[in-house]
């Protein structure tokens, strides 16, 4: 079994972003240079020894856990980022055979 890597959780938070027509970037810089979250995105925390899927809410920063687990081993979310992805494309395929 391969190794989950930083940039294999990344590029499935990229997808994620595509699916829901979020913004790509986490946070963009205006021309005084103040940081503003882009409301939306979907990114990666690290924390605790673990990693976890978070959107931002806010333009000021304000975020939230997606999938209501904490944080976890990578594997752990790169299974259910996979997961997430597969619900978020299913509907565009359910609906259409109704």
């Amino acid at each position: 079994m391969d190794r989950i890597r930083q940039s294999d959780l990344e590029h499935y938070a990229g997808l994620i972003n595509q699916a829901t027509n979020s913004p790509m970037e986490t946070l963009t810089r205006d021309d005084t240079g103040k940081l503003t979250a882009n409301v939306g995105n979907y990114y990666i925390s690290c924390a605790y020894g673990g990693v976890s899927l978070y959107r931002n809410v806010g333009p000021g920063g304000g975020s939230t856990e997606v999938l209501n687990s904490g944080h976890v081993p990578k594997r752990d979310l790169y299974n259910r980022m996979r997961a997430y992805l597969a619900g978020l494309e299913a509907p565009e395929l359910t609906t259409e055979n109704k």
